[in-house]
């Protein structure tokens, strides 16, 4: 099996496709199989990887709590990149993966041609700091009590994903079976170490500003989580554009697979004939049309 390593972890991963490089980066509850709607569409075009991240097997377990976190997810990507030899790649990530994306573009920003930045900001807000925390660190526990296949139903039925079962039954129980495969210990080192501690997005927002990669933020309306995270986003980083998709939960790409495909294959193709630009100031002017403008802001 194909390996990438990182430092003194392999990380598993499944290529396809030619042409340029896209690296598709996977949520807490899903591993690279998620992505398959998405490699068999654009892997037509591009060349396609996915890799499943530290903790996720086939990739390996380390059994160190300092071997997770958001550092390592954000370099774990560069890695990849390395080791399959491209100067820069598409990154395309939902949720955990998706800020791993964005801490991936503000540290490795040579490396990125574009970011589709999917599902993100669970816990981001300063007044659910602590919830999501205990949340974390108990569903954690959960997974080292009980198993992953004990856990994965709870996840499964959990706000923002039954909208998946509601839409895809069958994929929904997919997305379960995948979940209850996991390691139960790279899960709750995961948590712990990663999801639990991860600075909150509005804690970047100097970094985030001054972001000029092509960035597309997606987000399901009824992520209700992630909602005024994206909104911040968009007024934060200048290279952003916000897509909205209406009654969608968590996983989009699983829940509008064809939706999605064909938004992000906008995304690229704008970006690839150099009409991806930062925001037009003159969007900012304060006046009858924007009284609430920010002074200042670009």
């Amino acid at each position: 099996m194909p390996y990438a390593q990182s430092g003194a972890v392999r990380l598993y991963y499944e290529e396809v496709g030619t042409g340029h490089p896209i690296i598709f980066v996977h949520e807490f509850g899903s591993d690279l199989r998620e992505w398959e709607a998405q490699l068999r569409f654009f892997s037509r075009e591009y060349r396609c990887i996915a890799f499943n991240a530290r903790g996720y097997p086939p990739s390996d377990v380390p059994s160190a709590e300092d071997s997770y976190s958001y550092i390592h997810s954000a370099d774990d990507i560069a890695a990849v990149a390395r080791h399959i030899g491209v100067e820069k790649a598409h990154i395309v990530g939902l949720s955990m993966g998706a800020y791993a994306a964005l801490q991936f573009g503000l540290r490795h920003p040579g490396l990125a041609s574009a970011i589709v930045v999917a599902g993100c900001g669970s816990g981001a807000a300063r007044e659910h700091r602590a919830s999501f925390k205990a949340h974390a660190e108990a569903m954690a526990g959960q997974f080292l009590e009980a198993g992953s296949a004990a856990v994965a139903p709870a996840v499964g039925l959990g706000a923002t994903r039954i909208q998946l079962q509601n839409k895809d039954p069958r994929g929904w129980q997919e997305f379960v079976r995948h979940l209850s495969e996991h390691s139960a210990q790279g899960s709750a080192l995961t948590l712990r170490n990663y999801q639990a501690i991860r600075p909150s997005l509005y804690d970047l927002e100097e970094q985030l500003d001054r972001l000029t990669t092509p960035i597309l933020l997606a987000v399901g309306d009824e992520d209700e989580p992630c909602l005024d995270v994206n909104l911040f986003l968009k007024r934060t980083i200048p290279s952003a554009g916000l897509w909205m998709l209406p009654r969608s939960g968590h996983a989009i790409n699983l829940e509008e697979p064809a939706a999605f495909n064909e938004e992000v294959q906008r995304f690229f193709s704008t970006v690839e004939r150099g009409r991806w630009g930062l925001r037009d100031p003159r969007s900012l002017a304060e006046g009858l049309a924007n009284p609430g403008a920010v002074a200042g802001k670009r």
